[in-house]
Order: C-alpha cells, then structure tokens, then sequence
C-alpha cells in the first residue's frame, strides 16, 4: 500500500534550532489512539508546509520550510519554524500559523501554546513600546513607587458627571490615575465626549489643588477609525494614555493604533477583556503570558496581569511570568512556563495588577510585583467607610508602608484611613 501521509518528517528529536528559527513552546494531549509523536508531527505540519495526504510533487525548498518537532517532555512540546515562513511585522499571520488551525485538530484533545521565543530578526520589525516604564515614569514624575488608579464603580452606569467627580475624588485621595472599565466606551448616560470634557475639568483642577500630575485611562474601544477619532479627541484634552479593549479589537487594530497614537506622544493602557475565554483552561488555548508577550510587541505600554491574591484567575507563577515577559530586557527560561527571550531595543511595559484589591492586599501584591507596576484598587477604595478619597488615601498609605518596610496593623495605628479600610476587609483575598 502506497505511503499516505508525512507526519512523521516533521519530528526529528536530534534538531537543534538555527539562530533565526522561532521556537514554540506547547502542551499538549492526543487524541485516543494517537501517540505523543504521531500528535506532535501533525501540529509542526498544520502549522506550515504539511498536509492531511502526500502530495504528488513539491519544489525543493519546501523541506527548508518545514516546522521541526523537535523536544517532547511529556505533554510539553517544542516546535521550531524557519524563520521564513513568516511575514516581517505582521503579527496575525504570526498567529494564524502558531495559534491557527492547529488548535482545531482531531489528532489533539488539548492543545495550549504556552510561549514563543522569537529571534532577533523578527523582533526587529516591531517598533514595541513608544514610552516604555521609565518614559511613563518620567512623565507621572513618579520614580520609585508603583502607579496607582482605580476604576469608578459599579464599572457602567454613571452619568458623565458622576464619572468625573468620582475620578476628581480618587485623584484627591492621592491616586494617579482613574480608568474606564472594559464595557463603558460611549453610552446614552454616558456620552464619551462629555465625559473626556467634564474628566478634563476635574484633573486641571486635581492637579492645580494637589501639585500632582494627574491622568486616566479612557476608553476608545471601537471600530478602528473610530478609535482614531477618539484618541484625536483625547489629545485635543491634552490626555496622555488611550485605553483599548486589545483582544477585543485584535491585534491588527492594536498595532494600526500603537502607530497612531505614537505620533501623538499618547500611551495605550490595554485591558484584556475576553482573555479568559482562551487562557484559563490550563490544557488547551494559549498563556496569558503569551498573550502580554506579542503585546508588549506590538506597543502597548500596559497591560492587565492578574493579582494572584484578589477576584479573578491567575496562580502567582503565572503573574510573575507575566511580569518577567513585560519588564525584562532578557527573559530567562522557566522550564514548561516561558521561553527564553532577548528583547532587543524593545522598551520595557508596566504590568498592572487589578480586581478585588483593597488597601489590606497591597502587601501580597508588591511582595510578587516590587514596585514597577501599575495597581487599580477599585472597589476597594469605594467602598471606603468613608468615600472614595478616604479609600484612595488608605491605598496610599499601605504602599508607603510596604515600601517603609512596616506592617499595615502598625502603620494603621497613626492613619485612620487605613485603619478603616483595615476594619472593614482586613487582609480578605476575595472570590
């Protein structure tokens, strides 16, 4: 019987990548009646030159094309791809290779792309970053402690004004920014052009009344002409940071306004909506850490990480891994969790640590973090027995007192915000 597929050239357990090769990193498990190898070969040849059938002729550079299978520990699989197979700073077609078909396979039950380690020759086409951390640093005029906002809540529902009134109070109480959340963009209640204006208004006067540089993340998410309109609107305010829904608009979108925002000196602060409905299966999908990867790629400046201690998923390994892909210039090898990765001239992002924090959480936080972070304590300054600004200075206080080195039970004894906030959520990791 005649031969009918080629699996089993895309697996060679002896190859060693090339220099320019892009390295994926998988878990994985067959299908019933499938072995590891047999799996393995089919997710390299889906992923570049193969097919379900051998073909009756090809050219001969089709074997330089191919993806290799080249080390299988257990579930976890690497795969190298020529560097030729892909298209210079063009993302999606990263990921319709890599992230595309394959994970539609009969021969695999689960499928999860951990990392990629991408070489120079590739990274070289992206422009990452415009500011990175020390430019936002710089611009805040904050240079050791971590960044500080918070989002009004509940996350929709306030008119304009009450929007921009909660956010003059959370800059009063010492915070340095307020956010949108990811749902709120332009509503019948809440028009986005009102609340640009009234949000403007209440930071010049924050700003005047603290001798703070005063800011916010808010919400352009749209169609992509849509969102340039609005991030145009935004600059006209003299606003520094646009704030893009990033897996919602898609990576095309993302980098078209990393590129159009740059050219007016502006930040992206990108939230991660929808993440969860392909990164919390820990056995099939792709890694958080991948995802804030090929962002920090494409240019964002920050990007929700998870807090490991407060209301939404994420172990602390996987938040400090994310943290490790954002801030470092050369990422190290973290066996079956991240790949090594040397970032070139690519800027460095701030991870920011958001949902269920409150003032008696700060400590857990900055103990995964350190201090290069952004932290949104939202619901936790709101809450406050006495407001939002009560809240937001109880925030502050518990910083200054990680970072003094003093527990929050001692510091609380001279700070009644902090004893409040204390009083009501003690040290409470919510679910």
């Amino acid at each position: 019987m005649a031969k009918i597929d080629w699996y089993n050239e895309f697996v060679d357990f002896s190859y060693k990548p090339a220099k320019d090769d892009l390295v994926c990193l998988f878990y994985f498990e067959p299908e019933a009646g499938l072995t590891k190898k047999e799996a393995a070969g089919r997710i390299a040849s889906e992923s570049s030159t193969g097919t379900w059938t051998t073909l009756y002729k090809l050219p001969p550079r089709m074997k330089n094309l191919q993806a290799i299978a080249f080390d299988l520990d257990g579930n976890y699989l690497k795969v190298a791809y020529p560097r030729d197979l892909w298209d210079n700073g063009n993302l999606p077609q990263l990921l319709s290779g890599i992230a595309g078909n394959i994970f539609g396979m009969k021969a695999v039950k689960n499928l999860r792309l951990i990392d990629v380690s991408l070489p120079q020759s590739y990274i070289k086409h992206f422009k990452g970053p415009h500011h990175g951390i020390q430019g936002i640093r710089k611009m805040m005029k904050i240079h050791k402690r971590p960044l500080t906002g918070a989002v009004p809540k509940p996350k929709i529902g306030f008119s304009a004004a009450e929007h921009a009134d909660i956010a003059f109070e959370t800059w009063m109480g010492g915070f340095d920014f307020t956010k949108d959340d990811e749902n709120l963009t332009s509503t019948k209640f809440n028009k986005f052009e009102e609340r640009v204006r009234l949000m403007t208004k209440m930071r010049d006067k924050a700003e005047k009344l603290t001798g703070e540089t005063k800011s916010a993340f808010i919400n352009i998410t749209g169609e992509t002409e849509l969102m340039k309109k609005r991030a145009k609107l935004l600059h006209s305010y003299g606003w520094e940071y646009a704030m893009i829904d990033v897996v919602v608009v898609g990576t095309a979108a993302v980098h078209t306004m990393r590129d159009y925002l740059s050219d007016l000196d502006m930040a992206i602060h990108a939230h991660r909506a929808m993440h969860a409905s392909f990164d919390r299966n820990p056995k099939h999908g792709m890694t958080m850490q991948f995802l804030a990867k090929i962002m920090r790629l494409i240019g964002v400046t920050q990007i929700h990480s998870g807090t490991a201690v407060g209301k939404l998923v994420g172990s602390k390994e996987e938040v400090k891994a994310i943290a490790d892909t954002l801030r470092k210039n050369k990422v190290k090898a973290n066996k079956n969790i991240l790949l090594q990765q040397d970032w070139g001239n690519i800027k460095s992002a701030f991870p920011v640590s958001s949902g269920g924090l409150h003032p008696g959480l700060v400590p857990d936080v900055m103990k995964i973090y350190g201090t290069e972070l952004v932290l949104l304590v939202s619901g936790g300054i709101h809450g406050h027995p006495k407001g939002t600004r009560a809240g937001a200075m109880a925030t502050m206080q518990a910083v200054d007192a990680t970072m003094k080195g003093e527990s929050l039970k001692e510091y609380a004894k001279k700070h009644e915000e902090l004893r409040l906030a204390l009083e009501k959520w003690g040290y409470m990791k919510p679910k």
